[in-house]
């Protein structure tokens, strides 16, 4: 299995931390954040690790290297200076992930970004559908959630109750077929293409092929420096 770990922000919210360090690599709880995702994708027993970069992208292969040090074959996947957003980015990534675009293996995604105690080895090898997303509980910056969750388990784009997509998932390749009729006319970013995968997501829902479950346990966006500073807080206490 092969997983995807986001990595390309600019990290803007958490100046100065990040005017020199790009995001993932800051450290809580004694480690980096890319580490804490790192061992417990080596633990699952992924093989193959692509991480996607942009804002000081030289800084990634020289901290962690090939990957070695956890057992895992890293490989980057550089979006360029500027970052092409969630869409884009796993667009951008998926030659590294399997082969040609269209191919239907899965891949477990991540965001570099967000600390949780989810288990990662309860992620679907082969998700029901296109996508198999974890949900989480707003949190207090969240004004109004992201998806709702039925109880079959079918993610839907509107709901009473809207709960968080926490960054994390198994994704099917064949998610960006026909992916320029839902963006048709992307933004270019030096002749790539530049786009959020919310409405891919979207797209799907409503034929169901988006499937997901309700983490209730710890989960951060580390997002700015006051939360990490109470990540650490928490980890280490």
């Amino acid at each position: 299995m092969r997983a995807l770990i986001f990595a390309a922000g600019l990290g803007e919210r958490m100046r100065p931390l990040t005017d020199a360090t790009p995001k993932p690599l800051l450290a809580v709880g004694g480690k980096r954040l890319i580490e804490w995702h790192l061992e417990k994708l080596a633990g699952l027993g992924v093989g193959e690790v692509v991480v996607n970069t942009s804002w000081l992208a030289e800084q990634f292969p020289a901290t962690l290297g090939d990957g070695a040090r956890w057992g895992l074959r890293i490989r980057y996947a550089y979006e360029g200076a500027i970052p092409l957003e969630t869409g884009g980015g796993m667009w951008n990534a998926l030659p590294l992930l399997g082969g040609a675009h269209g191919a239907d293996e899965a891949f477990l995604l991540v965001n570099g970004d967000v600390w949780t105690d989810y288990d990662f080895a309860r992620l679907p090898r082969e998700p029901q559908g296109l996508a198999h997303l974890v949900m989480v509980d707003r949190p207090a910056q969240a004004t109004h959630g992201d998806f709702a969750l039925d109880g079959d388990g079918s993610v839907r784009a509107d709901g009473e109750h809207r709960l968080t997509y926490s960054g994390i998932g198994m994704y099917r390749p064949r998610l960006f077929d026909d992916w320029r009729a839902i963006v048709p006319e992307p933004a270019m970013v030096d002749g790539k293409p530049k786009f959020p995968l919310a409405p891919l997501l979207r797209a799907h829902m409503t034929a169901g092929l988006i499937r997901g479950e309700h983490h209730r346990g710890r989960w951060t966006d580390v997002g700015t420096p006051q939360r990490l500073a109470q990540l650490d807080a928490e980890l280490r206490g």
